[in-house]
């Protein structure tokens, strides 16, 4: 589980620049990005904040994620 302090601090890294970029908790496994919809896997308690890995996801809608999130190669 990622812990609320952390929470509060992360932003989105594509959004982040405009100063925006917060990130909501969706199904205890992923951040998702209330500008761009961007959505980051939570694995093994550790967010994967790339870019990269959110535009993967970016088309799923948020209920259609997969609990747990596969892993990173």
């Amino acid at each position: 589980m990622v812990s609320p302090e952390l929470l509060e601090i992360l932003r989105c890294p594509a959004c982040a620049r405009d100063g925006r970029g917060l990130l909501t908790l969706v199904r205890e496994s992923w951040l998702v990005c209330q500008d761009c919809g961007r959505k980051y896997p939570i694995v093994e308690d550790i967010p994967v904040m790339l870019i990269s890995e959110g535009d993967k996801w970016v088309q799923t809608a948020a209920d259609q994620l997969p609990v747990p999130p596969p892993k990173i190669d």
